[in-house]
């Protein structure tokens, strides 16, 4: 039966935290062998029977002399252990849940993120209602707004924290069955998983090129769609390093235009690396790189005073790239794939027709003297570097494009 870590600060939390295991135990479910366990990572010491996992039965560390930022650090090492013996384990883990302020949500949020996609994570936060980035980052957890501050219990906070109990066992339960029927069929890492990336306006053509792969491979692979928001693109960069994908269709560069020009979608420096140093089948285009990304259009840099903008929805306006600027975007993709030890698991695909439904002809980002500068850049920057570069007159969103694009795929996979 599923085992739930709650994780949290019992030296300031610790009512709330025993109303969750308490609401966890007593939820009216036939789970007899249900166990559920607290594991204190408070900086100052707690000794309460309901604690099952003190500071002191993981923490290696003198930490007295620490401020808040390197206590943080320290006991997501040290708990970190922990959490990867619950996993080693026969028993497993199949929930985590926990709550706190800013500090216990990052906390919190640093030891999930080391744990799988997949397994339930719940977090109850008083900063759910903010940038929720940095403590997200590229994992699964749910956050839940306290509403109010977790300071003692009230009613609502009650209701809160008990709403996201029932939610954890829910998750839990789930996720055992999954993992006992995978197991019962065998089904664990026999399809071949490729990574795709998309943008709103390269859709098109990744449904489609969905489509083609099932055509041609049936059950035997499995697509996982990026969106290239940079959070998207991380995702997908650090899936290859964890051997969790085996080939990727990067069609959608965009997050490069916005680390390259400074937009607000940047995936950062390490984008298009992964795929690389694992040496997987790389298919590489250039999805909507003729335009970066900001917020509202009054937030929009004063620099770009002048440009072409286009206001995509209310909170997002896309600007149209230069000449300059796609030079730069085409140094970069070229500085990443030359240095393939096997360019042959390698290509470059050129969508002469347009980048984006925003670029090709009669389009609002039409532009064919800035996409050739692009075009030029990686030709010549990957001259002699063995990585084929193939120039496709149609679109990107072409149908034939997609098709021609999935079977590129397919011959690098074989």
């Amino acid at each position: 039966m599923p085992t739930i870590l709650i994780i949290g600060t019992c030296d300031t939390k610790l009512d709330a935290l025993l109303f969750l295991k308490q609401s966890i135990l007593s939820f009216p479910l036939p789970v007899p062998e249900l166990k559920v366990i607290l594991m204190d990572v408070g900086f100052n010491p707690v000794n309460h029977e309901a604690i099952d996992i003190s500071q002191a039965d993981f923490m290696q560390a003198e930490i007295s002399d620490l401020d808040r930022h390197g206590f943080v650090d320290v006991v997501t090492c040290c708990a970190g252990k922990v959490l990867g013996q619950f996993m080693a384990s026969q028993r497993g883990l199949h929930g985590v849940i926990s709550l706190g302020g800013s500090s216990g949500t990052s906390l919190a949020a640093g030891l999930t993120r080391l744990l799988p996609w997949g397994l339930p994570k719940v977090i109850v936060s008083t900063v759910t209602s903010g940038d929720t980035g940095p403590y997200v980052g590229e994992s699964d957890i749910t956050l839940v707004n306290s509403v109010v501050d977790i300071a003692g219990l009230n009613g609502l906070l009650r209701d809160v924290i008990g709403n996201a109990g029932g939610g954890i066992i829910g998750a839990a339960l789930a996720y055992e069955q999954r993992m006992e029927l995978e197991k019962a069929n065998g089904e664990v890492g026999k399809k071949k998983r490729v990574g795709v990336t998309m943008f709103g306006v390269t859709t098109p053509a990744v449904d489609a090129i969905r489509k083609y792969l099932g055509e041609m491979y049936g059950d035997e692979v499995e697509v996982f769609v990026f969106h290239a928001t940079g959070h998207g693109g991380r995702a997908m960069e650090k899936m290859v390093r964890l051997e969790e994908l085996d080939a990727v269709i990067d069609l959608t560069t965009t997050e490069v235009a916005d680390f390259v020009v400074g937009g607000v979608m940047s995936a950062g420096e390490r984008r298009m690396s992964a795929a690389i140093e694992k040496n997987i089948p790389y298919l590489v285009s250039l999805g909507a790189t003729e335009m970066v990304n900001f917020g509202a259009r009054e937030t929009v840099p004063e620099r770009f005073t002048g440009r072409k903008l286009v206001e995509h929805n209310a909170a997002v306006t896309v600007m149209r790239t230069n000449r300059e600027e796609a030079r730069e975007i085409g140094r970069f993709i070229v500085g990443k794939l030359r240095k393939s030890e096997r360019p042959e698991r390698v290509k470059v695909v050129i969508p002469r027709g347009g980048t984006s439904r925003m670029s090709k002809a009669g389009g609002v980002f039409e532009d064919k003297e800035v996409d050739e500068v692009l075009f030029e850049e990686l030709r010549d920057g990957l001259k002699g570097s063995e990585i084929e570069v193939l120039e496709d007159e149609r679109d990107i969103n072409d149908e034939g494009f997609a098709e021609s694009t999935a079977q590129l795929i397919g011959q690098l996979m074989e």
